[in-house]
């Protein structure tokens, strides 16, 4: 083994020690932590506008966000200040030293309950500075048994001033939060899930992108699926023909009118075939849901 050069002191005698000492490296991970109860904003040096849509959301794992709400057009958004995220970490408002947010179902069972006191608390922390009318925020949380979420709910919540999404976990919380705040609980769709975050990030997704100045296009979101209360035409583009199939004469006519029948004959065709439900509730909708 070869011994590593050392620089001869002033006289010559030994390693000099009497120069200034380099401070030791410090890791990039040694970084101080800790909980706080003030919601974290995400993005903090994006501009905020007066009338930025604003989505808070309760969760155990704020590091999931923004997730892909970070991408593409809403991440663009979200830079750009036309819609607001804030994330209030569950765990910080835990009781005891492990910081415990749930416990034990009352009258015995499997899984874990998120407790009404903790919960509790981090919605007090979340509805600082929000509006109490619930018409203009409203307070959901995440829920299979609840109401289907749908394009007539996205369009509410993105016609108010924000909206707070409650992420449960575990087997779920405690009832008489549910009952003493008045929260509306909304599905994403008759599964289950590990948690809420995946379906909280498509709500807001969906309500984001009815925002105005967020697609830029305001005609992409008139002819999509469900905004007739149908399924979208198929759509086509370059190249005109591709493995033998062509594109639809008539979308390459010009005739705009045609064109405009084709695709609602086509969206009434889809519906019909893959979405009786809704195929009734458009033939009529005062009984659709009977």
């Amino acid at each position: 083994m070869t011994d590593t050069p050392k620089t001869p002191g002033p006289d010559g005698s030994g390693p000099d020690t009497t120069g200034p000492k380099k401070p030791a490296p410090r890791s990039h991970g040694r970084l101080k932590i800790s909980a706080t109860l003030k919601p974290r904003a995400l993005m903090e040096h994006r501009p905020a506008l007066a009338s930025a849509w604003e989505a808070r959301v309760i969760t155990l794992f704020p590091a999931a966000f923004p997730g892909v709400l970070g991408e593409s057009l809403t991440g663009k958004a979200l830079a750009e200040g036309l819609w607001q995220l804030e994330t209030i970490d569950l765990r910080g408002f835990g009781v005891g030293k492990h910081r415990n947010v749930d416990d034990t179902p009352a009258g015995g069972g499997a899984g874990m309950v998120l407790r009404a006191d903790v919960l509790a608390a981090a919605i007090d922390a979340a509805s600082d500075g929000v509006p109490t009318d619930r018409a203009r925020w409203p307070l959901v949380y995440l829920s299979p048994r609840g109401r289907p979420f749908d394009q007539a709910t996205a369009r509410r919540f993105a016609a108010c001033d924000g909206i707070t999404l409650i992420c449960g976990r575990f087997e779920g919380v405690d009832e008489r939060v549910l009952e003493d705040y008045g929260i509306e609980e909304v599905s994403l769709g008759d599964f289950v899930m590990t948690g809420g975050e995946i379906a909280a990030q498509a709500m807001i997704d969906a309500a984001v992108r009815l925002r105005p100045g967020v697609l830029g296009n305001a005609a992409s979101t008139e002819e999509e699926s469900f905004a007739h209360g149908l399924l979208e035409h198929p759509q086509y583009t370059k190249p005109q023909e591709w493995r033998g199939r062509a594109i639809p004469p008539v979308l390459l006519s010009g005739h705009h009118g045609e064109i405009a029948r084709w695709r609602r004959a086509e969206a009434e065709r889809i519906t019909r075939a893959r979405r009786p439900d809704l195929w009734k509730k458009h033939r009529d909708p005062e009984n659709g849901d009977g």
